[in-house]
């Protein structure tokens, strides 16, 4: 209990970086330890108010946002993508209904709709990822729905039909290859902004809980310090946040020219 009592008092007094307070905690006996400054020959990138090693966090918060990224992408890819095939293909009641349900989805902000949903699901891996990854459903669909659309009316497609070949046949030999280069263009693009995305719901309390490395709530953490000048606290989980979305989206820039040449010849 007295251990417990004094964990407390070091979390107190360290977040509030007061000196007359740290004296007090150590003539009781509670170690408290202080933001360390960067490029320190222990810690490279300083530390956190709680004594934690920044470039740490820093390293295993990047495979927490890539994995809640990437696994949001891979299920609204895995959702949107074949419902797009389905409802472009065969059209009628299933293309109307599909269509009214994504269109809703994608009238609503989607940060605005990740928040909603975050908050209802609550904290953690999972449930983060889920709440992006519904945002992302719409973009797939319609953009899925679109190529299909289109590529349905080309001849190959027609003298599949005229020698028999079966709808689902004709669908996943000739129409989905060639939705293929699209759908890798907006995956990279999407994972982009669904590390923007986690940031903002980890920012906001609804990502990760702590203590659990993650970029957005450093960000959140370290921001009432900066007045203080622990200027690095926000400096380095912001960059990295800046640095990977601007490489996954420069990504999607460079396969987009390179499966659809048709741009770069224009």
């Amino acid at each position: 209990m007295e251990a417990l009592y004094k964990g407390e008092i070091a979390a107190l007094v360290a977040d509030a970086d007061d000196p007359k307070l740290k004296q007090q905690a150590r003539q009781q006996g509670v170690e408290v330890k202080t933001v360390g400054e960067p490029f320190g020959a222990t810690f490279r990138l300083g530390t956190d108010n709680y004594g934690r090693d920044v470039f740490s966090r820093i390293v295993h918060g990047a495979r927490i946002v890539l994995g809640i990224a990437i696994l949001a992408a891979l299920l609204s890819a895995a959702v949107g993508v074949p419902l797009g095939l389905l409802s472009g293909f065969f059209g009628g009641f299933l293309d109307k209904a599909l269509s009214l349900v994504m269109d809703s989805l994608y009238s609503f902000p989607g940060l605005i709709l990740a928040i909603a949903m975050a908050a209802l699901l609550g904290p953690g891996m999972l449930n983060v990822t889920v709440a992006i990854a519904v945002i992302y459903i719409p973009v797939y669909f319609r953009l899925v729905r679109s190529k299909v659309l289109s590529v349905k009316e080309e001849l190959y497609v027609e003298a599949a039909r005229s020698l028999g070949a079966k709808a689902f046949t004709t669908l996943w030999l000739y129409v989905f290859p060639n939705v293929i280069p699209s759908i890798v263009v907006i995956f990279s693009v999407n994972v982009a902004d669904s590390i923007l995305t986690e940031a903002g719901l980890s920012f906001l309390g609804l990502g990760m809980p702590p203590p659990t490395p993650d970029w957005g709530f450093d960000l959140s953490a370290g921001k009432r310090f900066v007045p203080s000048g622990y200027w690095w606290l926000i400096t380095y989980p912001g960059a990295m946040i800046a640095l990977l979305t601007l490489g996954f989206s420069m990504l999607g820039e460079g396969l987009n020219e390179i499966l659809n040449p048709r741009l770069t010849e224009g």
